[in-house]
């Protein structure tokens, strides 16, 4: 067997491995949305029911709201790895999009009375990190794709 034969063999095996695992992963995950889903619904019914009635506290409220995010971090996660199977690329733009998520999940469920300043000044260092990223990325997948227009291909990145 000589050389190109066996890597040849070893591609497709890694190939086939990883479109497996992506596989599994992405049921796995479609599985921990439709939970933490029920989990929403069922914090949202045991709120409402509990003394008083129909009214929600700010504590209450802001555990439906992290639970919400991060929902859609599940769901951004879940769009992340079915890109991934189908283009066999990571779409940055999609991953910085899912790290903003869940920062601000963060941001909305801390109480901020107990923390330092300089944590605080940290956090809002990544989100303006996060987000700074986030507009060149999509400046820069804007303009191959207008520059992809103007060669008459019709295609993103």
């Amino acid at each position: 067997m000589n050389m190109n034969t066996s890597t040849s063999w070893m591609h497709v095996f890694i190939k086939r491995f990883d479109r497996v695992i992506v596989t599994v992963l992405i049921v796995l995950m479609l599985l921990v949305i439709v939970l933490a889903t029920i989990e929403v619904g069922w914090l949202i019914v045991q709120d409402i029911v509990s003394p008083p009635v129909f009214l929600l506290e700010i504590d209450e409220l802001l555990d439906i709201f992290g639970m919400f995010l991060l929902v859609l971090v599940g769901i951004e996660l879940l769009y992340t790895l079915r890109a991934y199977r189908t283009d066999n690329e990571v779409h940055v733009e999609v991953v910085f999009a899912m790290a903003l998520i869940a920062v601000a999940r963060k941001v909305i469920i801390l109480d901020v009375k107990e923390l330092d300043s300089l944590l605080l000044l940290g956090i809002a260092a990544i989100v303006l990190a996060l987000s700074v990223g986030y507009y060149y990325v999509g400046k820069h997948i804007r303009t191959v794709c207008e520059d992809n227009l103007l060669r008459g291909r019709n295609e993103g990145p």
